[in-house]
């Protein structure tokens, strides 16, 4: 098999599009305007993924990539494209996807502005993972999405596990000692906190090696893993500095620990607080899937009265940390969204997994809130929710989109839901 022809748009998840006659193929790494030839393509979730292919003619809307791992890596699929046609497509896509026509708005750096990334350590390699193989590794020697620092961070890795002989993960197989590394950086403050996700417990030799190869961690945690799930979770135990690092975003300071979710990009959060400001009406509001009180804290420190409510224990504990480190009149309690009543509020955020709210859709219909602030990495879900939901009680009033992950197709969405009358 081989089809040639030009990239005609962008999927939903980023690919390329080639049409060739009755068919269509997905290219990564390919961008409108590029002419390709695909090779060998995979069928996968019912479309025909391209995993041979090359580039014939270049599209005048690319550019150099900078990070000498493009192309493999699977972080980021749009670093060869110039960063105003990916604010462009992005709000194309939120468009079709939701139909709403929505203002974007760019990140103020798009270089090293990622606030944590995850280096999975391998017997095939210790980086991030190769797109499109999931046994694949991309044994990286910089990330300049992330930080300057991550040849340090992986020097310390590699140091670490030669001289303690403990045994990466196995993908295949499934075995090993070490599975991760999760690096989180304050980009305002310079505090690092490091996480080593392992499936054993650490001896006291192996601690002390730990500790010399990141001294430079201003926060030092141990993770013990005991499932073989791909992911980087586990009982985070502090093993040598401080338990939390901190962030800085204007007024508000943040106290950030292991497994609880902060938004990745620092630089481009100030821009996305001020629209959940910005749409946030009277004086008593409800921060549903608070997290750490990213959103219900800065709300707090200008005048509003907040109450927030998370599922997570740990990450309700650091923010009512957060709040008390900031003098903020804010309140968080543990709790299930889809279970929470909701009283006399004038506002409610909710800024849901990437699945959407579900059955706490449902609630706020019944709730009887004027205002509504929906935030959403997932224009997908957030259109279920609104068609399937909310329609039944909220008009789409406002919408601003913020782009917090450069070089991706993913974009940060703010609306703002008005109760119809």
């Amino acid at each position: 098999m081989k089809v040639t022809g030009e990239i005609m748009g962008i999927s939903e998840n980023g690919l390329g599009v080639l049409k060739y006659e009755d068919r269509e193929f997905y290219v990564p790494f390919a961008y409108p305007g590029d002419v390709v030839s695909v090779k060998k393509a995979k069928r996968r979730f019912g479309r025909k993924i391209a995993t041979d292919f090359g580039l014939i003619e270049e599209s005048p809307l690319r550019q150099r990539p900078r990070c000498v791992h493009f192309g493999r890596c699977g972080g980021c699929l749009w670093q060869g494209l110039k960063y105003k046609e990916q604010l462009l497509l992005k709000a194309g896509a939120f468009e079709r996807i939701t139909g709403i026509s929505a203002e974007i708005k760019g990140s103020p750096r798009i270089w090293s502005f990622r606030n944590v990334s995850n280096f999975i350590a391998t017997t095939s390699g210790i980086g991030l993972k190769e797109y499109g193989n999931p046994l694949g590794v991309v044994g990286l020697t910089e990330c300049p999405v992330f930080s300057k620092k991550t040849p340090k961070y992986l020097d310390a890795l590699k140091g670490f596990l030669s001289e303690t002989s403990l045994k990466p993960w196995d993908l295949r197989r499934k075995t090993g000692e070490v599975h991760y590394l999760q690096v989180k950086e304050g980009k305002f403050t310079g505090d690092v906190m490091v996480n080593l996700i392992a499936h054993v417990k650490p001896s006291g030799g192996v601690l002390e090696v730990f500790k010399g190869y990141f001294s430079f961690a201003d926060s030092l945690y141990w993770s013990v893993k005991e499932n073989e799930r791909d992911d980087p979770r586990g009982d985070a135990q502090l093993v040598a500095g401080e338990p939390y690092i901190r962030e800085r975003v204007e007024d508000v300071t943040y106290l950030i620990r292991p497994n609880s979710f902060f938004q990745t990009n620092s630089y481009a959060l100030h821009i996305l607080l001020k629209a959940v400001e910005g749409f946030t009406e009277g004086e008593k509001v409800l921060d549903l899937y608070a997290g750490v009180g990213t959103f219900g804290i800065y709300l707090a420190k200008r005048g509003f009265e907040v109450e927030g409510v998370e599922v997570n224990p740990f990450a309700v504990e650091v923010a009512n940390k957060n709040a008390e480190l900031n003098g903020a009149g804010a309140r968080f309690m543990v709790g299930k969204a889809e279970e929470t009543p909701i009283g006399e509020y004038d506002t409610v955020i909710v800024d849901p997994p990437r699945k959407g709210l579900n059955e706490a859709g449902e609630l706020l219909v019944k709730s009887g809130v004027e205002n509504v602030v929906y935030v959403s990495c997932n224009p997908r879900a957030f259109k279920l929710d609104y068609e399937n939901h909310l329609k039944k009680t909220y008009r789409v009033e406002d919408t601003v989109l913020i782009d917090m992950f450069p070089h991706t197709p993913h974009v940060e969405a703010a609306v703002k839901l008005k109760k119809k009358w």
